[in-house]
């Protein structure tokens, strides 16, 4: 856009050209005679076609991709106007048990959805004394597994950036019903339950990335080691879980490891497919995202090796984003014949207006009060687990406080967003200092009671 900016519209550069071409929150009239410096920037950027020489985006969550087509990266593949049947409530639609599926502008369009859950060693659990499977997220707090979880660092990876938000929607959900059988009116009680679920969400993570051996920068790499027993259980993406549970099964159609999505516990979401602005190739981009989200294209996702139409060499355990596609006459054929994400048993309903804006927040929290500060976390709580879960030092451990729901939506949702490097790096080096202290002194306060 610098080139396009000096050498074909013949104007200087500034820094707040370089600011404003690709910023979302600045806004265009319809006249163009009276834009500033920044509005002309977005504007031309808007109307150019200046890309990179990439034609597609494709794949992970829909939270790059919301982004990429705000900044205004994305554009109109041209999908919907040559497949106007496809998007329907009955095919692909718009939105599933409240998370997008389609652009409202068309800048992009699931391909293939998944979930998060839980995988497990059976081998590591029998091993630990641990006789019941996970079946929630609040089993992979449990003491017996400290040491032994496989966790991916949240802001390496915005699929389990994606996987926390799931456990802190859910207790915020058990919160709301709490509160609402309670008597208490609906808009008090949804309100109450967003705070008070998200301190215990939070709470739920800490024990949970206390319980970690690591926190690596690959998502790929948690079933691996679970597979492997180098860790007992982990969180993970469902086809990631799935695919190596078939990887390591035994003759007799039995696997020392399982993937189980927790009831209620995770929501469905899109790996989109978008047409980058100034795609070189557009209209080959445009046919293979037609032939992507084609019952031909959607029967490589989820087909065996081998079925009719299906992967020659691998099964890619995806399960496809068409509804048309769950049919009676395909389960057959199917790596997953079981799974259906569009079936009446899938309850768990997201509420973006909860944590959809804190999605960068979640990742950020965690680092700064789990990842950075692991050694003083696990040493506080095996303390702690030592001595029997001392009341006090409890309440110390556990204090979320100073992350509350309203601080996490003001001050620092707004100083990740401000763009300063410097100031989000005081911060976290802040709130890194914080809960180390914190830990340190939970620990002091568990050896301490048996004295």
């Amino acid at each position: 856009f610098e080139n396009y900016w000096e050498r074909n519209l013949k104007r200087e550069w500034s820094i707040q050209v370089q600011g404003a071409f690709d910023n979302p929150w600045i806004e265009l009239d319809k006249s163009e005679e009276d834009d500033s410096e920044k509005e002309a920037a977005r504007r031309a950027f808007l109307n150019s076609e200046i890309g990179i020489g990439i034609d597609l985006f494709f794949g992970g969550g829909s939270y790059d991709f919301i982004q990429q087509a705000a900044a205004g990266r994305l554009v109109d593949s041209g999908i919907r106007e040559q497949n106007t049947e496809w998007f329907t409530e009955s095919v692909i639609p718009s939105t599933y048990n409240g998370d997008v599926f389609v652009d409202e502008k068309d800048r992009w369009v699931g391909t293939v959805l998944s979930s998060f859950g839980i995988i497990h060693n059976k081998d590591a659990y029998e091993r630990l004394g641990i006789e019941k499977a996970p079946e929630e997220w609040r089993d992979l707090a449990d003491p017996k597994l400290k040491g032994q979880l496989a966790l991916a660092d949240p802001t390496m990876s915005g699929s389990i950036t994606k996987a926390f938000e799931m456990v802190i929607q859910y207790e915020i959900l058990v919160e709301l019903r709490k509160l609402t059988a309670q008597g208490i009116p609906t808009e008090e009680a949804e309100s109450k339950a967003v705070r008070e679920g998200w301190l215990k969400g939070m709470r739920l993570l800490q024990k949970i990335s206390a319980n970690a051996r690591y926190f690596t920068d690959s998502a790929q790499k948690l079933p691996i080691d679970v597979a492997q027993g180098d860790a007992a259980a982990g969180m993970s993406i469902d086809f990631y879980g799935r695919y190596q549970a078939e990887a390591v099964m035994r003759r007799d159609k039995t696997s020392r490891m399982a993937y189980v999505t927790p009831p209620g516990g995770s929501v469905y979401s899109v790996d989109p497919i978008a047409v980058l602005r100034g795609a070189p190739h557009k209209e080959l981009a445009l046919d293979f995202i037609e032939f992507v989200l084609s019952m031909e294209g959607q029967k490589l996702w989820d087909y065996k090796v081998g079925a009719p139409g299906g992967p020659i060499q691998f099964a890619l355990r995806r399960l496809p984003v068409r509804q048309d596609f769950y049919t009676e006459d395909r389960r057959q054929y199917m790596s997953d014949p079981t799974v259906n994400p569009y079936g009446s048993e899938n309850t768990f309903v997201y509420h973006p207006e909860w944590t959809a804006r804190l999605f960068r927040v979640i990742g950020f929290l965690i680092r700064v009060s789990c990842v950075d500060t692991h050694e003083e976390l696990t040493s506080a709580w095996d303390a702690i687990i030592k001595e029997g879960k001392p009341e006090e030092a409890m309440a110390i451990f556990e204090d979320f406080s100073t992350l509350s729901y309203e601080r996490a939506s003001g001050e620092i949702r707004t100083t990740l967003r401000s763009g300063d490097p410097m100031d989000s790096l005081k911060l976290s080096r802040t709130l890194s200092d914080h809960f180390r202290q914190q830990y340190k002194e939970a620990e002091r306060v568990a050896r301490a009671s048996l004295n």
